[in-house]
């Protein structure tokens, strides 16, 4: 069995929130929409269930990890692109070839404390993540093991 893998998820929450992941009524949700070839590549060709998740909120006041998840369903058609009426139709995308992906996760649980942005960027331990690397705008990045952890402990939690 592959190693177990770590990933920082964007998502505004304003659009969808930790909170609407925690809620959902199948414990669940599609993770839908992603319209990079870089984000969809992670999802389709790297991502395995139980692969764990920071679960990241951006465009918010202040951006901040917020709550832990996982991976439950590993990179499969994402058929929202072919539907006219959704918000995620791209009308390139066929039957044949759906072009996108994605995954399913599940929220595990909040952080103690949001992460800031701003706490992130003064921890040396973290001085390597993608996340504050100039011009890095992905919303789905790898992080490390260690990484993943230091954010947990950060939040006041701890990663097990």
């Amino acid at each position: 069995m592959p190693d177990k893998r770590y990933w920082l998820f964007k998502s505004e929450p304003s659009a969808y929130s930790f909170d609407d992941l925690m809620n959902e009524p199948d414990g669940w949700a599609e993770w839908d929409g992603v319209r990079n070839y870089q984000a969809r590549n992670l999802m389709r060709d790297d991502m395995k269930v139980g692969d764990g998740i920071l679960f990241y909120h951006s465009n918010a006041k202040p951006m901040s990890v917020v709550g832990i998840a996982s991976v439950v369903r590993e990179g499969y058609d994402d058929s929202h692109g072919l539907d006219p009426k959704d918000d995620h139709y791209d009308p390139k995308a066929t039957k044949e070839n759906p072009i996108w992906s994605m995954v399913d996760i599940k929220g595990e649980r909040a952080l103690g404390r949001p992460v800031t942005l701003d706490e992130i960027k003064l921890n040396p331990k973290l001085k390597d993540m993608l996340l504050i690397r100039k011009g890095m705008r992905l919303s789905i990045q790898p992080v490390t093991k260690e990484e993943f952890d230091e954010v947990i402990a950060m939040g006041g939690d701890s990663a097990n």
